[in-house]
């Protein structure tokens, strides 16, 4: 018996073995993917500063907002909003380091929309060569680019004179965009054909980017709407639920306010679009400095840690229970701000659309900000992310 026995079990066992082995196998390869938690959205945008470029900076200043605007529209998987990190670059002024190829960084990856709006306000105009090859090889090289391949990266390069101009050969920046993930987008401040003959086009290839050219002296149309007043009264009753803290707060705040009035002293419409930056708290975050943000980021230990001698003189003395009902008070009157503002913005934009409507024939002129748009829409959907 026991003879007959001892293979029958060595069988039963191999079986279970194999069932178990099987299993396990059809376990792992169902296994769904983890995804990203927090996918990204990170653009660098290249200027050329050459003394013929102060179009194209008066475009780039108004364009931000409307960049930041279209990005925070988009969604992954119908309801996760991604993190959006802008980094700026200046090329084609004599007086930065030749070594680097006349090639500057302005800002890394940020979200700190005061700051680079404020950064983008500094670029003057200074004539020297424009290395393309070399800035694009910079910024993919000097960057911290996001490795996950759902994360949208992409590179915004504007200027004129001939592409190919440098040491450093484009597609040697072609390469490492490939490596990276990064598409590379070349646009063109000039005559369409003007750009081809200038080597613009070949950069399309750069990670199936693309080409586009653009009157870098156009400026957008000024079309008032009956909701202008009211969303400009509303920003400052949003102002009103900042409260600064920390080293350097107080001077937070105040850049927040100049960069109010630099981009409405520009133009009516640059100022509108950044208000409706400022509503969309999942793009216009500041939470290094305000104590709403910092507590909707942290929760109540954020404000437990607070040092109230960096408060203002009216907070210094309140307890920790007392500042958290406040906190909580500026952040329930934000939300409610800032419904309004985007509930107006709604039809503010659906107003300036009839309008272009009527006027098609006087709307043709290829921007900055309507390419940049035009790009992002497009460029996104391989990502997976929509944009309504």
């Amino acid at each position: 018996m026991q003879q007959l026995f001892k293979p029958a079990a060595v069988t039963l066992l191999a079986l279970t073995s194999i069932i178990i082995l099987s299993f396990t196998n059809n376990t792992r390869q169902s296994a769904p993917v983890t995804k990203t938690a927090n996918p990204k959205i990170q653009a660098a945008i290249l200027l050329d500063v050459s003394g013929s470029m102060d179009g194209l900076i008066e475009q780039a200043k108004a364009q931000l907002w409307n960049m930041v605007n279209t990005m925070g529209k988009a969604k992954c998987d119908g309801s996760i909003s991604p993190t959006i990190e802008i980094a700026l670059y200046e090329y084609g002024r004599s007086t930065n380091d030749v070594k680097a190829g006349y090639v500057k960084l302005i800002n890394g990856f940020i979200n700190d929309l005061d700051s680079l709006s404020q950064n983008l306000f500094s670029l003057k105009t200074n004539g020297g060569d424009e290395y393309c090859g070399q800035v694009i090889f910079s910024s993919l090289n000097e960057l911290k680019w996001d490795a996950s391949p759902e994360s949208y990266k992409v590179i915004f390069i504007a200027g004129n004179e001939d592409f190919l101009q440098g040491n450093l050969h484009y597609t040697k920046a072609c390469t490492e965009a490939k490596n990276k993930g990064v598409i590379v987008n070349t646009i063109y401040c000039g005559d369409k054909m003007q750009g081809i003959r200038e080597h613009w086009n070949l950069a399309g290839e750069c990670g199936n980017g693309s080409f586009t050219n653009i009157n870098q002296n156009a400026k957008e149309p000024e079309i008032p709407t009956p909701y202008d007043s009211i969303i400009y009264a509303l920003n400052d009753k949003l102002n009103g639920t900042y409260i600064a803290y920390g080293y350097g707060g107080a001077s937070y705040q105040q850049k927040q306010a100049r960069m109010d009035a630099a981009n409405t002293s520009m133009s009516k419409s640059a100022g509108l679009k950044r208000i409706q930056s400022k509503s969309n708290a999942g793009v216009y975050n500041n939470a290094q400095w305000d104590l709403v943000d910092a507590k909707d980021k942290g929760g109540d230990l954020a404000l437990e840690k607070i040092n109230k001698q960096e408060l203002p003189d009216s907070l210094k003395n309140k307890t920790t229970e007392e500042l958290k009902k406040i906190v909580e008070t500026k952040s329930k009157e934000r939300g409610a701000v800032n419904a309004e503002i985007i509930n107006l913005n709604k039809q503010r934009d659906a107003y300036i659309a009839a309008e272009k409507a009527k006027n098609a024939s006087n709307n043709n002129a290829a921007t900055l900000e309507t390419e940049v748009e035009k790009i992002i829409k497009e460029q996104a959907k391989r990502y997976k992310m929509k944009i309504d």
